[in-house]
């Protein structure tokens, strides 16, 4: 069943770019990684949400996860209340939520020469 892994950090300021970089760099593979993303939450807060085909997987990698966050923990500050540098989450999806539907989007570029309309 597929999981998820969320981790807030809270970064120094002024080690925002080296923290997104180091993640735009950071090895991917993690065995059952179906992907993720790294989201910006505020001025020096940041999250990781990680997609995995099932929780032994994740649980599996969290000895390699350890390892990058190691690599990190120079650019993290605190986050007090005895959390440490970060505060992770982790479980099994138990509900997928379906997008909307899109509105339709205007074609892109110029028209096809016999769909184009002729000005006067």
């Amino acid at each position: 069943m597929t999981a998820f892994n969320i981790v807030r950090f809270r970064v120094k300021p002024g080690h925002e770019q080296r923290f997104i970089a180091a993640h735009r760099n950071a090895p991917t593979g993690f065995k059952g990684f179906r992907g993720g993303a790294l989201v910006r939450t505020g001025e020096h807060t940041f999250c990781i949400i990680g997609e995995w085909t099932s929780f032994a997987k994740l649980v599996t990698a969290r000895p390699q996860m350890i390892g990058l966050l190691d690599s990190l923990r120079e650019h993290l500050e605190d986050l007090g209340g005895g959390l440490g540098v970060t505060d992770p989450v982790s479980g099994e999806m138990v509900v997928k939520l379906k997008a909307s539907t899109a509105a339709k989007k205007k074609p892109r570029g110029k028209a096809k020469a016999g769909n184009r309309k002729k000005r006067r």
